[in-house]
């Protein structure tokens, strides 16, 4: 089965997860909520209150802003697995040198 190619972006966050589940799970989350007008990180409701309900109450697309937080939460997963692969590698590298030596 073929994969679509409408979105390369994989659907960590979705419209019916909680504000809190969504914050605590992925803090740089709120980055975009703010950037959206959407200050939930201090509003008490946010614990029980969806995505989608807050998107709606403030008159922003829902499928829109869930994109743009997934977005952000696969570039920081990319840049994090760019680093393990790196310190990984260095310390390979470290371990021939050192080996070389004796």
């Amino acid at each position: 089965m073929k994969k679509s190619s409408k979105s390369r972006v994989s659907r960590r966050v979705h419209e019916k997860m909680s504000f809190s589940e969504l914050l605590e799970e992925y803090p740089e989350a709120a980055d975009e909520l703010f950037a959206s007008g959407m200050h939930c990180v201090g509003c008490p409701v946010a614990r029980f209150e969806t995505i989608e309900q807050g998107a709606s109450m403030h008159g922003i697309d829902t499928e829109q802003l869930i994109k743009k937080i997934n977005m952000k939460i696969n570039k920081r997963a990319k840049l994090k697995s760019r680093k393990s692969k790196k310190s990984k590698s260095n310390k390979k590298s470290k371990t021939k040198t050192n080996k070389k030596k004796r």
